[in-house]
């Protein structure tokens, strides 16, 4: 007796499971993640003051402001290749220290960074799970990516910047906003 519920109760919770519960579909996951992202770069480039936006570790490295304009222009110029009829800021692909960005105030190279993921939302908005699962001609280092991994790619770059900014934020003192507590 006690097995026979057991059973029941398994298959009710296996059939209607399923139909109670509502599954995002990939394109909402996907401007979720892209949302979120825009969030976090956003409170990263913001969090450094603007007397310290000219930083570099060494003068090698990208300052602080040019790693944001970095991600701006990579987001501008990678998004491009998902074949959206979105029309994004004009980058110049010709430097990729910053993508041709000339912001020099903090205000304009965070307008510049909020814009880049503005653009991308808008052409996220045009596409539906099937159409984010067609192959594109993306940039010659992914070849002919399905634009759910470009879009990830784009993602996956300002995670590693993000990375390299959370360093030059603690060489000036200043803790990320994702490592403070109580935030």
């Amino acid at each position: 007796m006690r097995i026979s519920r057991f059973v029941v109760l398994a298959a009710v919770v296996v059939l209607v499971g399923p139909m109670t519960a509502h599954a995002q579909s990939l394109a909402d996951e996907l401007r979720q993640d892209w949302q979120r992202m825009k969030q976090i770069m956003m409170g990263i480039a913001d969090a450094m003051p603007e007397e310290s936006f000219d930083y570099a570790p060494t003068p090698e490295q990208r300052t602080f402001g040019e790693q944001i304009l970095h991600v701006a222009g990579g987001n501008v110029m990678l998004m491009g290749f998902l074949g959206a009829d979105a029309t994004g800021p004009s980058v110049d692909r010709s430097n990729l220290r910053t993508f041709g960005y000339t912001a020099t105030s903090k205000a304009d190279t965070l307008e510049a960074l909020s814009d880049s993921y503005d653009y991308g939302a808008a052409a996220l908005a045009e596409f539906d799970d099937e159409v984010l699962l067609e192959s594109v001609n993306g940039p010659p280092f992914l070849g002919q990516p399905s634009r759910v991994r470009l879009i990830y790619f784009v993602i996956g770059h300002a995670w590693d910047i993000y990375g390299q900014m959370a360093v030059y934020l603690r060489l000036n003192d200043v803790v990320p906003p994702a490592s403070r507590r109580g935030v």
